[in-house]
């Protein structure tokens, strides 16, 4: 059995931690998001901000993790949940208008996902942290550069709609039970 890939994506503080939290809750199989591991780890080595520092060295990283997950992932399971895709580290490039090698082209094209669900930005639920250092106004530019990205990919979005992280899920499992 194949497992179909689902992407859980959106601006940051659009609850998709919470989202995917609430998935593992109901025992499906979910692929965390790695940038904050890749932030950490910078930090230990003394660099703050390794995005805005080398967005180019810290995407590569994060392209490299999100490719690693992607391919190594071997369950039997129907649905597997990432916290965010590969086409997130293109968006953000673009976001920042950032010039980049084909390798991140070229992923975007190889790697596919089978569904792309996206969180809009909630103004309600949005909270910056140590990792999370943009503004609500520079958030919702993400979402609008993540849609971009993953449509100029052929993807059909899924918009999440607004509601308690239950209402959520149940929604996005519904809407795969049903195509």
């Amino acid at each position: 059995m194949s497992s179909k890939k689902v992407v859980i994506t959106g601006g940051p503080g659009s609850g998709k931690t919470s989202l995917i939290n609430e998935l593992l809750k109901r025992k499906f199989h979910c692929l965390p998001e790695i940038s904050r591991e890749i932030i950490l780890e910078a930090k230990r080595q003394g660099i703050d901000q390794l995005f805005l520092k080398d967005p180019i060295l810290f995407s590569e990283k994060l392209l490299h993790g999100r490719i690693l997950q992607y391919k190594t992932i071997q369950v039997e399971t129907p649905y597997l949940f990432f916290d965010r895709g590969i086409h997130d580290v293109v968006a953000y490039m673009d976001f920042i208008n950032n010039t980049y090698p084909d390798i991140f082209h070229n992923a975007c094209e190889q790697y596919i996902y089978d569904k792309v669900f996206m969180l809009p930005p909630w103004e309600e639920i949005y909270i910056s942290d140590n990792e999370r250092y943009e503004s609500y106004e520079q958030a919702v530019a993400i979402f609008d550069s993540l849609k971009e990205t993953y449509k100029r990919y052929g993807y059909e979005l899924i918009e999440v709609p607004f509601g308690t992280i239950e209402e959520r899920t149940d929604f996005i499992l519904s809407e795969l039970n049903t195509n």
